[in-house]
């Protein structure tokens, strides 16, 4: 099938979801200015197993607002956790206990009465569901009255607070096999109906204990990226993601609007040698050309991270160096001045790399500087990423070949090949402990390209060991550059972190989406009891 098929076959799925909701609102116009009608981003797809927190709806890595769910906490226009369900909480002196008070004014969205039995039957069922969720570290949750819940580590984490913070609690009478197309929750919204494969739509929770949104019914629709465009241009859509390739279009009747997310996208290496190992899936361990610290810190150097931003982002993004730039726990010592092609190229030379047959192509010891880079090309923006390294990289004298492929495969290549990948999550567990202490070989995406260092090790282990959220966020930092090693560029280099790049939308004219708050940009609907809509036209 040849691109200009695919691109009328995109046009017309548009068209199809446009109708589709018509329908369901009577075959015309929804004119009620409380209804809105949203895309969704790629990274919120709709959800298989349906509308349920406990199998990956609104958690997990994604973290965004489940809507019919509410959390123990929430994030304020601040970017700070604050209490939702909950009303305040302790952490024992050893960390291995958070004791957490809930409010006792709230209802589901069936009229039966919250309690902390709801929320230890929550986390404790999710910690034995097989999800993105990982609760592994969680004992167990003890209800020890209508108000108090216990949670027991295995041991002390400091970054438990944002488990806390994403888990959508449900009622203790869930059931797997029907909740997730019919969920009942604390949240703002409920669902009122789901057509699969097409939209969600979800009115208004009449029992919400928060403030009551402005919009009283939303409709949610989940396009491919491809149709974005047009969607929007279709004017029948309140808010539409914008695409890489659309980042310079204006579209009538609506604001361009643009927020920070932590969004971090770059390249991981395979950090270990090819030794003939393999994962326990089989999949080949080890590249001899990545897992040489002149290869990774040469590219870091060499490649133009703020060209990136302008050629791919149209400037709506910023240079990223350690994936947490944005964060607290970032260690600015652990960056390193890029765009200086001549010196990586002496970087390579020191390192014994040096072109003795003038293709352009450095070697050493027989050994071509060439290696492999999957991406997937559903995802236009690192598509594109892919590429621009590639000619990078080939500048500095380093061969890039691409190959586009499905998460499956680039998941079965990563610990041998280069692979474009992407983080937003705000936990340093995520971000940092997941993406870079040692692991043996699991096949899970995290920390893709097996990277180990023990001194930085030692330091993300007594970051997630403190009782104290400060001196963690020092110690994350510190495991950035360690001993002339550690995760950033400066150290051992096992990603080359290119772009932070923003979530773009088109958002109709007159809709005030209030303060959203920065770094969370993944999640335009964070805050939308916030949202309203300053004028009478749709």
């Amino acid at each position: 099938m040849d691109k200009k098929t695919m691109a009328i076959i995109g046009v017309v799925a548009v068209i199809l979801i446009v109708v589709a909701a018509f329908a369901f609102m009577g075959g015309s116009k929804d004119s009620d200015p409380t209804h809105l009608t949203v895309a969704a981003h790629s990274n919120i797809k709709e959800p298989k197993a349906g509308f349920n927190p406990l199998t990956g709806w609104g958690c997990g890595h994604q973290n965004y607002n489940p809507l019919v769910q509410s959390c123990l906490f929430k994030t304020d226009s601040n970017g700070t956790i604050v209490p939702d369900l909950a009303t305040n909480y302790t952490v024992s002196s050893d960390g291995l206990k958070w004791t957490v008070k809930v409010r006792d004014d709230v209802k589901f969205s069936d009229n039966s009465t919250f309690n902390a039995k709801d929320v230890a039957f929550t986390f404790n069922t999710a910690k034995d569901t097989e999800t993105d969720l990982d609760l592994t570290n969680l004992a167990n949750a003890t209800a020890t009255d209508d108000t108090t819940v216990e949670f027991n580590l295995v041991e002390p984490r400091s970054t438990f607070i944002y488990d806390l913070r994403y888990v959508g609690i449900v009622p203790e009478e869930y059931d797997n096999n029907t909740y997730g197309e019919k969920p009942i929750g604390t949240g703002p919204y409920v669902l009122d109906h789901w057509d699969k494969g097409q939209q969600a739509i979800f009115k208004a929770n009449d029992n919400y204990y928060g403030d009551k949104p402005y919009f009283t019914q939303i409709t949610l629709l989940f396009p491919e990226e491809s149709t974005w465009l047009e969607l929007a241009k279709s004017g029948q859509v309140d808010v539409v993601p914008v695409a890489t390739s659309a980042l310079n279009q204006t579209v009538d009747g609506y604001q361009f609007y643009e927020v920070s997310a932590g969004r971090a996208q770059g390249v991981s290496f395979p950090y270990l040698e090819d030794n003939g190992n393999t994962s326990p899936a089989g999949s080949k361990i080890g590249n001899n050309v990545t897992a040489d610290r002149a290869i990774r810190e040469a590219l870091n150097v060499g490649v133009d991270r703020q060209k990136m931003c302008d050629d791919i982002f149209s400037g709506h993004a910023k240079p990223e160096y350690t994936s947490v730039d944005t964060r607290d726990y970032a260690n600015n010592a652990s960056k390193v001045q890029d765009a200086n092609v001549s010196q990586a190229k002496q970087i390579l030379k020191d390192g014994g790399w040096e072109d003795t047959n003038g293709d352009g192509i450095v070697e050493k010891d027989g050994v071509k500087a060439s290696f492999d880079l999957y991406y997937p090309p559903d995802y236009l923006d690192r598509q594109s990423l892919a590429t621009v390294f590639a000619e990078q990289a080939k500048e500095i004298g380093i061969e890039v070949n691409l190959k586009g492929a499905d998460w499956d495969t680039i998941y079965a290549n990563m610990y041998s090949s280069a692979a474009v990948m992407q983080q937003t999550s705000p936990d340093p567990y995520k971000s940092i402990y997941q993406q870079y202490h040692s692991k043996e070989a699991d096949d899970f995406y995290m920390n893709p390209g097996l990277y180990n260092n023990s001194d930085s090790d030692k330091l993300m282990e007594d970051a997630m060991h403190s009782t104290d959220l400060n001196a963690a966020n020092t110690l994350w930092a510190q495991s950035a550059l360690v001993n002339d090693g550690g995760w950033g560029p400066a150290g051992d280099a096992p990603f080359a972190w290119l772009v932070n790049y923003d979530y773009n939308y088109f958002i109709k004219n007159g809709i005030d989406i209030g303060n959203q708050p920065d770094g969370l940009g993944n999640d335009v609907l964070i805050n939308i009891c916030d949202w309203t809509r300053t004028n009478s036209t749709v």
